[in-house]
Order: C-alpha cells, then sequence, then structure tokens
C-alpha cells in the first residue's frame, strides 16, 4: 500500500483535479489510499463563515462564494448541470447550513464542525470526478477512519482504536480515497487535526497500514533550503534524514505539518516531497539515513513577540521562577520557540500574543517587570555557515542570538524596537 496526499494548491481548480487524475492514473493497479485536503482556500472561507455565524452577523455572501467556488468547478470537470454531484452538493450545503444557523456554545467545537465541509466537499468532486473517468476508488470518511479525544483543533489520536478502525475499513489490495485533516472523538464528534493537518492524516494511515511510503503532492519541487519567496539562491534536498525534517518543521518550515515525521520514522516509511507539476522528477526523500554534509536550511517564522521577564527584587531567576512561567506556558499552551536566561532575566520568543498571553502577563506582573515587543520574525540556520549570518541579519534589528553547534537563531525586527 501507498498513500499519496494533495493538498489544497493540488485541488484547487478543475485543471488541477484533472493533474491529479493523470497522476493517479499512472500509478498503475492499486493499492493505493489518497488523501484529499479541501480545495484552494476554501478553508479560510469557512473560518469566515464561522466568524461572522458565531457574531451573529450576517454571511449570506460568505456562504454563496463557498458554493459557487464547488460548483464551478464540477460545471468545468463534467459539463453537466444536471450531473448528480451538485444533489450531492446540495446535501453537504444544507448541513452546513443549519450547523451555521446553529452555533454551539463551545467555538471550537464549532469550528470543528464547520471546517470539516471544506474536505467533504473536495473529496465529493474528486471521487466522483475520479469515477467518472475510469479510476476506480471508493470513498471512505476519515471520522470513520481517525480516532482522536475530545481536544477540538487539535485532536490527540488514539492510537490502537485508529489502527483497528482504518484495518478494518481498508483492503490492502484497493484503493481508496479520504478526507485531510478530520477525524472523530468517542461521543461522535468531527475533530480536527491542526491547521494544514492533512499531512499528518497521511502518516497516521501510512503508519496504522505499514504502508510502502508516503508521497506528499505539492507546488515546489521538493524540499528547499529557504522560503524562494524570501530567499535567492534555493537548493532542493534530494534525500533528508526523519530528524533533519522534523527540526525543520519545529523551526517554522511549512512544506510540511510538524506532526508528521514521527509515526513514520518509527515503521521506517519513507516520505516523497513531489511536484504535481513535475510528477516524474525525483523531489526529496525523507528516511532513515546519516548526513555527512548537508546544505544550510534557512527558515523564517514570521508573527514573533519578545517576551522578557525581570526580577522585581534582583533576587536570581532559578528553577522555582522558571517553573512558575512555564506551568503557564502550559496552561495556555504557548509554545516557546527561542529562550535565553540571564541573572535576573528569562526572554522568551513565541507566536504573537491573543487573550492568553495577556492572562500570563497579569498573572506574572507582581513577580516580575514583564516587557515585550511584538511583529518580530525569528529566523533559524540549521547546519549553519558564518557567512551567512551578515546576510541574514543585513537591515534588520537584531532582538536576541544564539548559536548552538549546528544552528544559528535569531529574533528581529524590520523596525525601530519599542
Amino acid at each position: 500500500m501507498k498513500v499519496f496526499k494533495f493538498g489544497g494548491a493540488s485541488v484547487r481548480d478543475a485543471q488541477a483535479v484533472k493533474n491529479l487524475r493523470d497522476i493517479i492514473g499512472n500509478q498503475g493497479m492499486p493499492p493505493l489510499t489518497i488523501v484529499v485536503s479541501a480545495m484552494g482556500k476554501s478553508t479560510n472561507l469557512l473560518e469566515k463563515l464561522l466568524e461572522l455565524s458565531i457574531s451573529h452577523k450576517v454571511y449570506s455572501n460568505q456562504f454563496e462564494q463557498f458554493k459557487i467556488f464547488h460548483n464551478n468547478i464540477c460545471q468545468e470537470l463534467f459539463n453537466d448541470p444536471e450531473h448528480l454531484v451538485f444533489q450531492k452538493l446540495k446535501q453537504l450545503y444544507a448541513q452546513l447550513s443549519e450547523c451555521l444557523e446553529n452555533p454551539e456554545t463551545n467555538t471550537d467545537k464549532m469550528y470543528d464542525r464547520v471546517v470539516s465541509y471544506g474536505e467533504l466537499s473536495s473529496t465529493l468532486i474528486v471521487h466522483t470526478y475520479l469515477i467518472s473517468t475510469g479510476i476506480d476508488c471508493q470513498l471512505l470518511d476519515a471520522r470513520d477512519l481517525i480516532k482522536t479525544d475530545s481536544n477540538y483543533r487539535e485532536g490527540n489520536v488514539k492510537w490502537d482504536l485508529t489502527g483497528s478502525a482504518v484495518n478494518q475499513h481498508i483492503n490492502q489490495n484497493s484503493r481508496y480515497l479520504t478526507q485531510g485533516f478530520i477525524a472523530m472523538d468517542e461521543h461522535g464528534h468531527s475533530i480536527t487535526l491542526g491547521r494544514e493537518g492533512s499531512d499528518f492524516t497521511a502518516a497516521i494511515l501510512a503508519s496504522c497500514l505499514n504502508a510502502e511510503s508516503v508521497t506528499i503532492w505539492k507546488d515546489v519541487p521538493g524540499v528547499l533550503n529557504a522560503d524562494p519567496d524570501l530567499w535567492k539562491d534555493t537548493v532542493k534536498y534530494d534525500v533528508l534524514s526523519y530528524g533533519e525534517a522534523a527540526e525543520m518543521t519545529y523551526y517554522g518550515a511549512s512544506v510540511i505539518h510538524p506532526k508528521t515525521i514521527r509515526p513514520l520514522a518509527v515503521r521506517k516509511i519513507p516520505l516523497l516531497v513531489k511536484s504535481f507539476y513535475h510528477p516524474q522528477a525525483s523531489g526529496t526523500m525523507i528516511m532513515e539515513i546519516q548526513h555527512e554534509k548537508l546544505e544550510p536550511a534557512i527558515i523564517f517564522k514570521k508573527g514573533q513577540c519578545l517576551i522578557s521577564f525581570q526580577m522585581r527584587d534582583f533576587s536570581f531567576i532559578n528553577q522555582s521562577k522558571l517553573n512558575l512561567i512555564f506551568r503557564l506556558f502550559e496552561q495556555f499552551d504557548i509554545q516557546v520557540n527561542m529562550m535565553q536566561s540571564s541573572a535576573i532575566s528569562f526572554s522568551v520568543s513565541v507566536d504573537s500574543p491573543d487573550s492568553s498571553m495577556k492572562n500570563i502577563i497579569n498573572s506574572l506582573s507582581e513577580e516580575f517587570e514583564i516587557l515585550y515587543n511584538d511583529h518580530l520574525e525569528l529566523i533559524t540556520i540549521k547546519n549553519y555557515r558564518q557567512s551567512l549570518i551578515p546576510e541574514v541579519i543585513q537591515n534588520r534589528i537584531v532582538l536576541l542570538e544564539q548559536k548552538t553547534r549546528k544552528n544559528y537563531q535569531v529574533l528581529v525586527s524590520t523596525r525601530n524596537s519599542e
């Protein structure tokens, strides 16, 4: 069994769906499990619908956009206004409408219900098109396969239950299509696996099936050492170790979802990142391998905030003081991306603060004097060369800097710090 995952860009319009069909068709006979994301930016549109619904504002224009977007793709694919796919989509739209008209008091639970219609709509369209063009496959609801707890918006997988469900529904000799990103808890509620979580879906299924490989189809030639929009002269990695790939995702590289690597590494299942524009090209293979030398990876993570906790009584920062800070970070699910300690202060870089960060600041303001700078950027150079550092920090204000044996990190501002 192989697992293919197609993201939103690879099903963003009718031509992209036709390209997906060609890639599947060129694979020959099954077994194959295909994971598909929501089409284009439809998840963003669903999030806007949700926001308006919760705020009791009019959302009819946005809802119409969602329907028109999917209907237009179908019109181009099937060229038949009476095709059954439109009736099936109407049923999904009716379910979504009912959900929006009766908002949950738990907004996270509501989020997972609403955004799941992006994946449900896309897989309905893709499956119908594959069948109509001679590609036989069975459509499965991912919520029948992947079982999680009730941690809405980022469910934690229950691996034993998931493994049993996957092997109950998937025959190793057939071809299947299912949704990325969505799952179900023990109460039958829709759960999502975290934003951009379709990669993780593919890894979960591959792990449970002990698959031969996973291929993620992207609009890039493979894993590059930097974002080509932010760095000139990027280099594609032909092969990466699981460890290197996992670290890159941790530091903010967006080509693979951070949770994807571990379940594949445990099973030693290779992960391929390939271009859906050039499916015959080699792409990047992520596998168990030892690197002798690796091109530096330059990772830019925007939307950072620097928070500094300084002791008011000039006593030292000790273990108990750090425990106090980290207990609150854990309570409010704050991800620390970089940290540095001195005798009387402790500084961290985190994703830009929301209301929970205000609660942390209020809780600690008696113990610490707290300073922060917002709208910052964290730049990481993995396997750095000293010669790259001046170019990275050029025209930027350095606020925090660290070096280890292999990695260099710097928190910078492009404007005057406050």
